[in-house]
């Protein structure tokens, strides 16, 4: 099985989008993760450039925050067709709020179910604050109670959320480890959704215990026979990223840190050195 590396656009919106694209592949990366604009002239013209780069495109929905829920759950739907008229690979969505019902959140997981059915594109929703997914023991609830929900992997906002690296909730990360088919390799911690910079020595307890939940997943992906899986390292800049006072400078490099992510697991997982 050979695991594809994503890089976020996240991050990279101040230079021109070709340039981006020339960047992403010649750091290595397979392909990038994106959302799409409405526009349809600018849609057209960065899926042309995605493919012109040669890159492989991952959708991504995080725009719906729509307060009324009818009204949240078409502009949920219209988005996910927006994307998918850049034929991705697949969808990462951040679904619903943390505050709509268990039911609410839960037709929103059935409106995605049905546009996979229609399209067949993929969607997996994104473990994150403020969506249905924001802490393991109510994400475990809608797993239990929906045997085909998958899931992107950004453990690192559980580990915010519950202020530790999930030591006290075993069952709840297992089932989400099992029904991941995405992974974002952010790396969080008890009081926060991204260390300052995974490369500094003091953080290297809780890398290692992000990489050990990233290997139980590819070795269960390699368990299914599949061709390939994804990652996205999803190191992102400021507020994810701690910067100086007044001067507001970053304290670590967004896109040397992702790079870094994204060559230390493609040796550990397919072998390569960079």
């Amino acid at each position: 099985m050979k695991v594809l590396f994503f890089c976020p656009h996240w991050g990279s919106n101040d230079i021109p989008f070709e340039e981006f694209l020339a960047k992403v592949k010649g750091a290595g990366f397979d392909g990038v993760e994106l959302s799409l604009p409405l526009d349809e002239d600018d849609r057209k013209a960065m899926t042309s450039a995605i493919r012109k780069a040669d890159l492989i495109f991952i959708g991504q929905h995080w725009e719906t925050v729509n307060l009324d829920f009818d009204e949240h759950k078409n502009e949920y739907v219209n988005r996910l067709y927006n994307l998918a008229t850049g034929n991705p690979l697949l969808i990462d969505s951040q679904t619903g709020k943390d505050f709509f019902s268990f039911e609410q959140n839960m037709a929103l997981i059935h409106a995605a179910t049905d546009f996979s059915q229609e399209t067949n594109i993929p969607v997996v929703h994104e473990i994150h604050r403020g969506k249905f997914s924001f802490a393991a023991h109510i994400t475990k609830k809608f797993l239990v109670s929906n045997p085909d929900l998958r899931i992107c992997a950004d453990l690192s906002h559980w580990c915010n959320v519950a202020e530790s690296l999930l030591e006290d909730q075993p069952e709840a990360l297992d089932i989400a480890l099992k029904r991941a088919d995405h992974i974002h390799a952010r790396v969080g911690f008890q009081e926060g959704p991204q260390i300052p910079d995974p490369r500094a020595p003091e953080w290297k307890e809780v890398l290692e215990k992000h990489i050990s939940w990233w290997d139980r997943i590819i070795r269960r992906a390699e368990t299914e026979n599949r061709n390939s899986f994804t990652i996205t390292p999803e190191f992102g800049p400021f507020p994810y990223m701690t910067v100086l006072p007044h001067s507001r400078e970053p304290i670590s490099n967004q896109w040397d840190v992702n790079v870094y992510m994204m060559e230390l697991l493609r040796k550990r997982y397919n072998g390569i050195e960079n």
